[in-house]
């Protein structure tokens, strides 16, 4: 567990957890704020059958990533998948694009942006959705837990599309001389882009 901390960065880490406590205080605030007359739950908005489908194809890309990443780097590797787009490398990637204003730092605003919205999303939800109506025709609904699963889901796979789309906009990174897999130091390649 030490070498999978050892690779998270904090300031990309207090920014994902601010933005979910940002959206917690506006779902509070959105709960305090409810409707005293209760919803009727309408047939057909749960949407649990696209959501089972969504998450075969979550686990199906799953376990791509992770046959790609062990072929890559061999079986047991502990570098970081899920949280990949919280880790080091990313924070390293993300501070080298943004000091060389270019078309990648223009473009990698869009995909930040809905990593941002997403973390805010999912904080939002956890006091929102303990108001009755925001569950009651939400996907997952019309209860709390499975508006939520439904929800985390969407907001999971948007994370992880950005984070995809982010890796092929930022500048490459390469461990620096001395650093071993889960240096800090990382050193960014140019060589051979064109901006």
């Amino acid at each position: 567990m030490s070498r999978i901390t050892r690779q998270i960065s904090a300031p990309l880490c207090a920014t994902a957890a601010s933005a979910a406590v940002a959206g917690i205080a506006a779902g509070f605030a959105r709960y305090l704020y409810r409707s005293p007359v209760e919803e009727a739950h309408v047939p057909g908005t749960s949407a649990w059958v696209q959501h089972l489908i969504v998450a075969v194809f979550a686990c199906a890309l799953y376990s791509t990533a992770r046959w790609r990443r062990n072929r890559r780097f061999g079986p047991g590797t502990r570098r970081l998948l899920l949280l990949a787009p919280l880790g080091r490398s990313a924070a390293a990637r993300l501070r080298a694009t943004m000091r060389q204003p270019s078309w990648r730092s223009a473009v990698a605003l869009a995909p930040l942006t809905l990593i941002a919205y997403s973390f805010w999303r999912v904080g939002e939800q956890v006091t929102s959705g303990l108001d009755p109506n925001f569950t009651v025709n939400a996907w997952g609904g019309p209860t709390y837990l499975g508006a939520m699963a439904c929800h985390y889901l969407d907001g999971g796979l948007i994370i992880a599309a950005s984070a995809l789309l982010l890796d092929k906009i930022l500048l490459p990174v390469r461990p620096g001389p001395s650093a071993g897999p889960w240096a800090d130091a990382a050193t960014v390649t140019t060589a051979g882009r064109k901006d």
